[in-house]
């Protein structure tokens, strides 16, 4: 299966907290726990049992930048890392941090945003995603 998701990243369910409708999965990334809220019915229709094998899948689209080592917020996901690259289009601008253990995540924000923050390569960045951003996917 192929995703037009930019971020797909593989590791190992470390974690399932369940509940009535949703739960969390907890995805061992590179030593970096990635956190997903997905059904019940998903969690057991894919088998997400602490060592099976997963990736956590995140639209670009969905994943926020900012500056510093964590901010204190509801997002359960947030990963420090450096600015490889920018690449600015008309409006929006691809920016791609090296995260979770040297693995690349893209996020897609304004260019406006991108100047604000003084995002260019070598600067610390910030990539935040909410938990229920995460998708789920198993081979």
């Amino acid at each position: 299966m192929k995703l037009s998701a930019r971020n797909q990243f593989a590791g190992t369910v470390s974690k399932v907290n369940e509940g009535a409708v949703n739960g969390i999965v907890t995805i061992d990334v590179n030593g970096t726990p990635v956190s997903a809220t997905i059904s019940m019915a998903a969690i057991k229709e894919l088998g997400l049992e602490p060592g099976k094998k997963a990736y956590a899948v995140i639209k670009a689209t969905e994943v926020m930048v900012g500056l510093g080592e964590h901010l204190t917020l509801s997002a359960r996901n947030q990963f420090p890392g450096t600015v490889v690259s920018v690449e600015k289009g008309a409006v929006n601008s691809i920016v791609k941090l090296s995260v979770l253990g040297g693995n690349t995540m893209s996020a897609t924000i304004s260019n406006a945003a991108v100047e604000e923050l003084g995002l260019a390569e070598g600067v610390k960045a910030l990539a935040v995603v909410k938990a229920t951003s995460v998708m789920v996917g198993i081979d």
